[in-house]
């Protein structure tokens, strides 16, 4: 049977020729809300034709968000700031020791097709895991890329890294989480993506025995990136105000 998504993925999905796309790598957490505010701004102004696409690698303090499809009773226990958010998707965890990735790029220019788009996010992040030996895979009835576990029973898997998109004036924003070495007992507070399911959890790279930096996820990713939209410009240094 041909998976629709590994179809849609395979398409091109590269900026015009010429674009430029700016790589960002935020050190320190980054507040949400101001984030949030970023990225609406940002957003706004790629629509407008006044700023080049972003994609901005970052990390945020623990809190839990809730998309457009989140299901009260699936917040189990707000010990940390919940944030709603129009964002797909239902209740999402971030923290420190997870790799955020949000992305601000012009579908009108590139593809204008959203479900291309998310198959698209998915490889960049499969083809990141890739460079560690992890085999991460779709699942048509569920979101994120999951990653086999046998050793704990038959059709048991983990998810290791969540989508959840929204679309303004055909720009992206929100995008990819990976789980590089998060506390995996905070995704406990919530069921992930509203997947109650005991065969399915959470894991990490670090869960699965890999040793691997932030630093090392960062570069994966932009090869992997590069592979899947296309050529970015030179990374540019943050500079403190």
């Amino acid at each position: 049977m041909v998976n629709v998504r590994d179809t849609l993925a395979s398409s091109p999905f590269s900026a015009t020729p010429g674009a430029v796309i700016e790589w960002r790598v935020t050190d320190s957490l980054v507040d949400y809300e101001e984030a949030l505010a970023a990225m609406e701004a940002r957003a706004a102004a790629i629509a407008d034709g006044t700023a080049p696409e972003l994609v901005w690698l970052l990390e945020h303090p623990p809190l839990y968000t809730s998309g457009t499809s989140a299901r009260p009773g699936d917040l189990v226990d707000a010990r940390f700031p919940v944030f709603a958010t129009g964002r797909g998707g239902q209740f999402t965890y971030h923290g420190p020791g997870q790799r955020v990735v949000y992305l601000m790029l012009d579908l009108k220019r590139r593809r204008p097709d959203v479900r291309a788009y998310v198959a698209s996010l998915e490889q960049l992040i499969i083809t990141t895991l890739a460079a560690f030996n992890v085999r991460g895979e779709r699942r048509e009835d569920r979101v994120g890329v999951w990653v086999k576990r046998p050793e704990k029973g038959d059709g048991y898997e983990d998810k290791i890294a969540a989508i959840g998109v929204r679309l303004k004036r055909w720009v992206s924003l929100h995008g990819i989480a990976i789980n590089v070495e998060p506390e995996l007992s905070h995704f406990t507070g919530i069921v992930p993506c509203g997947i109650a399911d005991p065969r399915y959890g959470v894991t990490s790279l670090a869960d699965l025995g890999l040793p691997v930096t932030m630093h090392d996820v960062d570069i994966a990713l932009r090869q992997a990136f590069e592979d899947v939209f296309g050529a970015l410009e030179p990374a540019q240094p943050e500079v403190a105000d």
